[in-house]
This record gives structure tokens, C-alpha cells and sequence, in this order.
């Protein structure tokens, strides 16, 4: 079953990227797992930019425990494209996002899905709760707002 086509209005937080020569595939288009690290990028922006997470050395990380993607309109290189990030759930030690891929100027999205992350002790890799300043700093972001 196709799910409802997201829209642009429907996110806050915005990262434009550039698809490469190395992108496209045989047949001529972004080959498929080229989403999930446009998705992958686009949630890490969030959190370097907007919640101060500091990939190098914060005592917490995020992984990826699972992850979907709705393709809809196929994407090409070259074109810039912007990928929405918004989040669906905030848990005790994990974030849902919700994702959406727009070419340029375009109101529909060409691809969709979602990626959850869960936060862990960087040297232990146990489950931790996520601070309450990242918390603060992504409120804006849920969905529910």
C-alpha cells in the first residue's frame, strides 16, 4: 500500500545535499541505499546543529536500531536536494524521526521514511537516557507540536 505523500510544510528542519557522480546506479538513478545515508545525515544535522551533540567526543551516541524508506519519485545526479527532518517519538533513550526527501522547490516528497535512533553509552554501548538539554533542544522538532 503507497503511504499518504508528505509535504514540505510538514517539517522544520531542513538539510540541503548535493547527490554525487557515485550516487547514480546502472540503470541511471540514486541507487537505493543512497537514501538511507541522505536520511542518516540529514537526523545526524539535526542533533549536531540543534542539540550541541558533539559526535567526537559526547559520552553518548546514537544507533541506528531501524530504519524504512518509501521511494516515490526516483532522484538523479546532478541535484540538490533537501531532506525534512522531523520527530514522530521521543523515548526515555531513543528518537523516532520522521524523514521526507523533496527535490528542489518541490512541495511532494520523492522518497519517505523513518529512522530510529537509540542512545548509548559511548564506551559501554548500554542504553542511556537521552539528557534533558538535548530534550529541551528537540522539543521543537516533535511532531506533536
Amino acid at each position: 500500500m503507497k503511504p499518504q505523500t508528505q509535504l514540505r510544510s510538514q517539517y522544520t528542519f531542513f538539510l540541503a545535499i548535493q547527490t554525487r557522480w557515485a550516487d547514480n546506479d546502472i540503470y541511471g538513478h540514486v541507487n537505493n541505499v543512497m537514501y538511507y545515508s541522505y536520511f542518516d545525515t540529514a537526523a545526524n544535522a539535526l542533533l549536531i546543529q540543534k542539540a550541541a551533540l558533539d559526535i567526537h567526543h559526547s559520552p553518548i551516541i546514537g544507533l541506528v536500531v531501524n530504519s524504512s524508506c518509501h521511494f516515490l519519485q526516483e532522484l538523479t545526479y546532478p541535484e540538490i536536494i533537501e531532506v525534512g527532518v522531523a520527530i514522530q517519538k521521543m523515548g526515555n533513550s531513543s528518537l523516532t524521526y520522521d524523514l521526507a526527501i523533496f527535490k528542489q522547490g518541490q512541495e511532494h516528497a520523492s522518497a519517505q521514511g523513518h529512522f530510529i535512533h537509540v542512545f548509548v553509552d559511548r564506551q559501554s554501548k548500554k542504553s542511556t537516557p537521552i539528557p534533558q538539554t538535548m530534550r529541551d533542544a528537540l522539543n521543537p522538532f516533535l511532531l506533536s507540536h
